[in-house]
């Protein structure tokens, strides 16, 4: 059982142990004492977002009133994760830290992989020794240093193992395209969720394309990035805001499936192509924008 889960079913025993005593206390007449309870309401279920794989039972006896989980339980859960919690399963999110290479360490190349599956629980997290000359590690934002790289996989084998996990699955995503590009990958366009491109998410940033860290802050109420980027943490919250999302997510991607059927039984569809990667070529954001950046 999660460990948030844990602590508030100690609670609720507790609670549950007190509301007992209280109702066989008896008066000097031997009358049994009426007691008197605050009932707190249960949270729907529905509404736990970070619990979408939470036993029922284990909910039904745990919660006695909705507390807000901090982000050091939800990690310590992630990390604890075991059994079906750390299973591979249909989801899985990604993020990939980027080096600068290169004459003016313009262009980026991949240094690090994350992959977490739909728990948060860690599944791949490996340093890639980058394809080319490394001329700027960009420490302050990738956390990248060359102690890191010293004992790095390669490039192929990290394009394998990350090959391997993603392939048929659901890939969840922050600016995804640019982590796909990197690892020289493509992804069916229908199993990518990719929340910089999420339309409600947008309001977050009037209108524009909204940060991850942005986003982290404005719909989960937590902060991340606040020194260097670490990839498994974004991985992680970035999947925390797909499944805050994932029921109306799902439904638009329903809806708009059946308008193309329509259209393809009408003749009007043109079938989209998937050009290959075979270069990667990803520019180095602006200073501006370093801070809170779509990049890694």
């Amino acid at each position: 059982m999660p460990v948030f889960l844990t602590q508030q079913l100690q609670k609720s025993d507790q609670l549950a142990g007190k509301k007992r005593k209280a109702d066989v206390q008896t008066t000097g007449s031997g009358k049994v004492a009426k007691s008197t309870t605050t009932e707190v309401k249960k949270p729907a279920k529905e509404d736990l977002w970070f619990a979408d794989d939470i036993d029922e039972e284990d909910f039904k006896r745990a919660y006695g009133g909705a507390e807000k989980v901090s982000k050091e339980d939800l990690i310590q859960t992630m990390n604890e994760s075991t059994g079906s919690q750390a299973k591979l399963g249909k989801y899985v999110a990604i993020d990939c830290e980027m080096v600068g290479v290169g004459p003016d360490a313009e262009e980026s190349a991949l240094a690090r992989v994350s992959l977490v599956n739909y728990n948060g629980a860690l599944l791949l997290d490996e340093y890639v020794k980058p394809l080319e000359r490394v001329t700027d590690f960009r420490t302050a934002v990738s956390g990248i240093t060359p102690k890191h790289l010293a004992q790095a996989i390669t490039f192929k084998e990290a394009q394998q193992k990350a090959a391997d996990i993603i392939k048929d699955r659901v890939l969840v995503g922050h600016a995804v395209y640019n982590d796909l590009k990197a690892l020289m990958l493509d992804h069916p366009r229908a199993l990518i969720r990719d929340t910089s491109r999420y339309k409600p998410f947008r309001k977050h940033a009037k209108g524009r394309t909204p940060g991850l860290k942005l986003l982290v802050k404005e719909v989960l109420d937590m902060s991340i990035q606040t020194g260097s980027h670490s990839s498994v943490e974004d991985a992680r919250f970035t999947m925390l805001l797909y499944k805050k999302v994932k029921t109306e997510w799902d439904r638009s991607l329903s809806t708009q499936k059946s308008r193309e059927l329509k259209l393809i039984k009408n003749g009007k569809n043109k079938k989209a192509t998937i050009k290959k990667t075979t270069t990667v070529s990803i520019s180095k954001p602006a200073a501006a924008d370093m801070a809170d950046s779509d990049f890694d």
